[in-house]
């Protein structure tokens, strides 16, 4: 799982026909400090996240197996929307 927060929408009007309906979020993962990584990814919102939430995200073959994703072409599903994180040493 990845901890990321939602940093823009991406439209895209021409997409797989399985893609229609399903809002493509913008990801910036996270350090467990809560500081912004460089990278970034698309995101099939499944939790109804919004603009700077931080969320849980999950890739590859466990996004297909989020809740209505199953048999669309999908790498990243946004699975959760996190309240805290604690980190103990």
């Amino acid at each position: 799982m990845i901890i990321g927060r939602i940093i823009g929408n991406v439209v895209a009007t021409r997409k797989d026909p399985r893609l229609e309906g399903k809002k493509l979020l913008l990801v910036r993962p996270i350090t467990l400090t809560g500081e912004d990584e460089s990278s970034y990814l698309v995101a099939i919102d499944t939790v109804g996240a919004g603009f700077r939430e931080k969320v849980l995200v999950v890739s590859g073959s466990s996004a297909r197996m989020a809740d209505g994703l199953k048999d669309r072409p999908v790498d990243a599903a946004i699975v959760g929307i996190i309240d805290t994180v604690e980190v103990t040493d």
